[in-house]
């Protein structure tokens, strides 16, 4: 199967380049940006088309690595192209492969969402730790199994996902990759208002952050769980909303009120009435 990718940016690089790793047939690569079509060209060792119907014409199946805005724009020029017979994928996490692609099945091709659960974040390096990606696949049903299949044969973990299921996916991706930055920026934030500059301060909170992130992985949240909340230690999580603003408080609550439902499964004979209440009130 001779594949072709349209877009390339971080996405584009690292699956042509990874596909090309794996003895896949790389029909080639387009951009708007010519320039940035042959340096992902020549990075991958695959060729570049100039115009957009001289990639298709070459590829049995298209990934539209574009940003997520894009990808139905860039479906409406290609679908009126000839790609009957052929796969069309992209790689958003949020949308559907019937929501990127309308009309795909009147144009006699099969739309596929497929995404690696991973943050891709160097155009030329982040292909090397593709190998440990979970990569989730949604779409047309008549050959989900060869779409999976596919990217098996790659060593990856693959895991077939209702198009219902796509948002609320995303999010809990979302929740743990990029929201947990913001948590970490607000340790750092406190922590340079205890005398710490930002690199000192990531210096102290390494052990802690990998620690802990490698304890739920080994151990899952209820075993990991540890400190004032899991101890129902309502003083401390007082003196802790003391010195937070308004808005930050609210934070530390809602979080911390996640937390206690962590905390009452790991310890279910536990009274953690009195820390309820605390949270209740702010």
């Amino acid at each position: 199967m001779h594949t072709g990718i349209i877009g390339a940016g971080k996405v584009g690089c690292s699956l042509g380049k990874y596909f090309v790793l794996h003895g896949l047939s790389l029909s080639g690569f387009f951009d708007a940006d010519i320039h940035a079509a042959q340096t992902a060209a020549d990075f991958a060792g695959a060729d570049f088309e100039e115009k957009l119907e001289d990639l298709v014409r070459k590829s049995d199946a298209l990934f539209l690595t574009v940003p997520d805005g894009r990808i139905t724009s860039v479906w409406d020029q290609v679908k009126e192209l000839p790609i009957e017979g052929k796969f069309i994928c992209h790689c958003s996490g949020a949308l559907s492969a019937k929501d990127a692609f309308p009309g795909i099945a009147d144009r006699g091709a099969f739309g596929y969402s497929i995404h690696p659960l991973f943050a891709v974040s160097d155009r030329f390096h982040s292909y090397k730790e593709l190998s440990d990606a979970y990569f989730t696949i949604e779409g047309d049903r008549r050959h989900l199994e060869d779409v999976k299949d596919f990217f098996v044969s790659f060593g990856n973990p693959v895991r077939l996902i209702g198009a219902e299921d796509k948002v609320k996916y995303h999010c809990a991706a979302a929740i743990c990759s990029n929201q947990v930055i913001a948590l970490i920026e607000e340790s750092l934030m406190l922590l340079g208002e205890c005398g710490f500059d930002e690199d000192s301060a990531l210096a102290a909170l390494r052990p802690l952050i990998a620690g802990n992130v490698n304890k739920v992985l080994e151990n899952g949240c209820v075993n990991s769980l540890t400190g004032p909340v899991e101890r129902g230690d309502a003083q401390t999580v007082r003196k802790h909303l003391s010195c937070l603003s308004d808005s930050d408080r609210k934070l530390y609550a809602l979080l911390s009120g996640k937390l206690l439902t962590v905390a009452a499964r790991k310890n279910p004979g536990r009274d953690y009435g009195e820390l309820k209440a605390l949270l209740s009130e702010v």
